[in-house]
C-alpha cells in the first residue's frame, strides 16, 4: 500500500517577526520529521506573516523574507516541507516554497489573488501561472495558496489533470461566526468532484483585527473527513493517507476531463521528483481525535480571547485595564481578558458619578470578586463639578443635554488614559457593534482606549456570550445575574436607559445586519416587515457615524462584515436612498 505521512503545522506567527517565525517553523519540522512524516506543510505567509500589508512594499522586508525562507529549507533534511512565503522576481509574489532534503526543490505562486473584504491581494501581488506537482514519497502532490481552493476549475484540477493524488493548500483564512461550515462543505466538495484528497491547513493566531481559527482539516476522494486540528490552538495534525484508495476509486469512477483549453488558461503543470517510494515500515499513528463541534457562542467566545491575548502579547503589552460600569459589555470584555491574559494581568476600574445607580457599583465589585482581579473605584464627582465650573459661562442660557452628558464619560476616558500612560497598561474599550453602529458612544470618552475587544459582537450576542462564559468558564457564573436583569443603560443623567435613544436590541440587530453586512436598501429591509420610520433612523445613524467609527480603536471581526477593512464607505457622503 502507497501511504503518504502528512503532517499539518498550525502555527501561530506575527508578522514581521521573521526570526521567531522560522525559529517556530523548524522546531514543527524536527517535530514532524521525529513522527516519520514524508511531508510536512506551514500556512500561507507562514515566514513574513499574514497580512504583511504596505511592509510588502519596502525591499529590505521582502529580501529578508527570502533569506528567512532558506533557513527553514536548510532545516529540510530529511523530509518535505510547504511553507509559504513572499517570493520576488520582476515582482513579487504570495508564494509556497516546497523544500526537500536541504534543497529549495520548487516555488508555486499563488493565482487566485483576492481582493474583496479584508483582502487586497490585487495591491501588492502578481498571478503565478504554472501548477507543479511533485512527487513525495512516491505520492503526487499538488500545492496551492488559500483561495486557489475556493474555485471549482482552477488550479486543483490542472494538478489533478497532471495527476496529483494529493492537494496541500495552505491558507491564511479569517474567521468569523459559521465560516467553518463552509470551507468544510467546500474542501469535501473539491475532493470528491476530483477524486484525490485535499489537505486544507489554515493559519492560527490574532493579528490585528483578524483571528485565524486554525481547524485544518483532510478530506479523501469521495468527500469524508479524515482528520482534523483543534481550533483556536497551535496544532500539529497527523495523518496517513491511502493513496491507493485514490487509484483505485479513478478505476471504478470514471470523472470527466476538463477542457484542456480551460486548463491551460489557468496554467501550465509541471511535476517534480523529490523522493521515491519508500518500503520503510513505521508504527501507526494513534486515531485522529474526531470533528470538532463547537456551538456558535463558544467558537465566538474562543475568537475573542485568541485575538485578545494576541493583540496584547505581540504589541509588547502585558497587562490591561477597563472601565467597570456593572453593564453587560464591561462584564463581557473584562471574562474575554481575564481568559486571555490570566486575572493577574487586568485591572478594572471604576468611576462612579452622580448618576451610578448602587446597584452598578456593586455588580462592578461582584465581578471584580469572581474574577479575582484588582479594582480601583475613582469617582469623577469632583472632575464633574470642575468642568461645569469652567464651562458654566460658556454654556449659560442654553438647555443641558448630550453635550453636558459627555462630559462624564470624557473624564472616564480621560482617566483611563492617565493610568495607562503612567504604568504602560493598554486600556480597553467595551462599545459593542450594535452602539458603534448607532454611534452611540463619545469620542475621546468610552471609545478612547487601545482595543477593542467586542466592537464587533451585536448587543444580542453580548448576552448570549455572556450567558456561555457563565455557564461553560473557569470559575463559573461570574457575571452577577443582575447584570443580566437590568435594561442597558449609560448612567449619563437620572433614569436612563438604552431604548430611550435607540430602537430596542432585538430589532436594531436585525436591521443593522440587513444594512450593514447584507447591504439590503431601505426599502428592502421595509419589505421585511420593519417599521419604515426605525428603519430610517437606523440607516440615517448609520451613515452619519461613519467618522465616529474611523477613530475607534481596532478589535475583533466575529462578523461576516465587520466595520473598518471590511465596509470602506466615505465619511462625507449626500447619497440617501430616502
Amino acid at each position: 500500500m502507497r501511504t503518504l505521512r502528512l503532517a499539518l503545522a498550525q502555527t501561530n506567527t506575527t508578522v514581521g517577526d521573521l526570526d521567531g517565525n522560522v525559529e517556530k517553523i523548524n522546531l514543527m519540522v524536527e517535530a514532524a520529521r521525529s513522527q516519520g512524516a514524508d511531508l510536512v506543510a506551514f500556512p500561507e505567509m507562514a515566514i513574513p506573516g499574514y497580512p504583511a500589508e504596505d511592509l510588502l512594499f519596502k525591499p529590505s522586508f521582502i529580501q529578508d523574507n527570502i533569506e528567512a525562507m532558506h533557513k527553514v529549507v536548510a532545516a529540510s533534511t530529511g523530509i518535505a516541507v510547504v511553507v509559504g512565503y513572499v517570493d520576488a522576481d520582476s515582482d513579487i509574489y504570495n508564494a509556497s516554497a516546497v523544500a526537500y532534503d536541504g534543497h529549495l526543490s520548487g516555488v508555486y505562486h499563488k493565482i487566485h489573488l483576492p481582493t474583496y473584504g479584508v483582502f487586497d491581494e490585487d495591491r501588492y501581488f502578481k498571478r503565478g501561472n504554472v501548477c507543479p506537482v511533485y512527487v513525495i514519497n512516491g505520492v503526487k502532490v499538488g500545492v496551492n495558496i488559500c483561495e486557489d481552493i475556493w474555485h471549482p476549475v482552477g488550479p486543483v484540477a490542472v494538478q489533478r489533470d497532471a495527476g496529483a493524488e494529493v492537494i496541500v493548500n495552505i491558507n491564511a483564512s479569517p474567521y468569523h461566526a459559521g465560516k467553518r461550515s463552509f470551507r468544510e462543505k467546500m474542501v469535501a466538495t473539491r475532493a470528491a468532484d476530483h477524486g484525490l484528497y485535499v489537505a486544507y491547513l489554515n493559519a492560527v493566531g490574532g493579528q490585528d483585527e483578524l483571528v485565524f481559527d486554525g481547524g485544518s482539516m483532510v478530506f479523501n476522494q469521495v468527500g469524508d473527513l479524515v482528520a482534523q486540528g483543534k481550533e483556536f490552538q497551535e496544532d500539529l495534525i497527523l495523518v496517513d493517507l491511502d493513496v491507493d484508495a485514490v487509484f483505485r476509486s479513478r478505476l471504478h469512477v470514471s470523472k470527466p476531463r476538463e477542457d484542456p483549453a480551460i486548463l491551460q488558461e489557468i496554467g501550465s503543470s509541471e511535476t517534480f521528483m523529490l523522493s521515491q517510494s519508500s518500503l520503510e515500515c513505521r508504527p501507526p499513528l494513534p486515531a485522529n481525535d474526531g470533528a470538532w463541534s463547537l456551538s456558535r457562542a463558544e467558537e465566538v467566545y474562543h475568537a475573542l480571547v485568541l485575538g485578545t491575548g494576541d493583540y496584547v502579547r505581540k504589541a509588547g503589552f502585558k497587562k490591561v485595564i477597563l472601565g467597570l460600569s456593572g453593564g453587560i459589555d464591561s462584564s463581557l470584555t473584562a471574562c474575554v481578558a481575564v481568559d486571555a491574559l490570566g486575572n493577574d494581568n487586568v485591572l478594572g476600574i471604576t468611576m462612579p458619578s452622580r448618576y451610578s445607580s448602587e446597584g452598578s457599583i456593586a455588580d462592578s465589585s461582584v465581578l471584580a470578586d469572581n474574577l479575582d482581579i484588582d479594582i480601583w473605584v475613582v469617582p469623577i464627582e469632583p472632575a464633574h463639578e470642575a468642568f461645569e465650573d469652567i464651562l458654566e459661562p460658556h454654556f449659560k442660557g442654553t438647555q443641558p443635554g448630550v453635550a453636558e452628558e459627555n462630559v462624564q464619560t470624557r473624564i472616564r476616558g480621560n482617566l483611563l488614559m492617565s493610568i495607562s500612560n503612567k504604568f504602560g497598561w493598554l486600556v480597553l474599550t467595551t462599545g459593542n457593534k450594535s452602539e458603534m453602529a448607532m454611534g452611540y458612544a463619545t469620542l475621546y470618552g468610552d471609545m478612547a482606549g487601545g482595543f477593542a475587544v467586542i466592537k464587533d459582537v451585536p448587543k444580542g450576542l453580548v448576552y448570549e456570550l455572556a450567558r456561555w462564559r457563565n455557564e461553560h468558564g473557569h470559575p463559573k457564573n461570574v457575571i452577577p445575574e443582575a447584570v443580566f436583569e437590568k435594561p442597558p443603560s449609560a448612567e449619563l443623567r437620572p433614569d436612563q436607559t438604552d431604548q430611550d435613544t435607540l430602537p430596542p436590541y432585538n430589532i436594531l440587530d436585525y436591521i443593522l445586519k440587513a444594512y450593514v453586512e447584507d447591504d439590503l436598501s431601505y426599502q428592502n429591509i421595509v419589505d421585511l416587515g420593519f417599521d419604515p420610520q426605525v428603519v430610517r433612523q437606523v440607516i440615517l445613524a448609520v451613515d452619519r457615524n461613519e467618522y465616529k467609527r474611523r477613530q475607534a480603536p481596532p478589535g475583533i471581526k466575529i462578523t461576516p462584515r465587520a466595520f473598518g477593512k471590511d465596509r470602506r464607505l466615505p465619511i462625507v457622503s449626500k447619497y440617501r436612498q430616502f
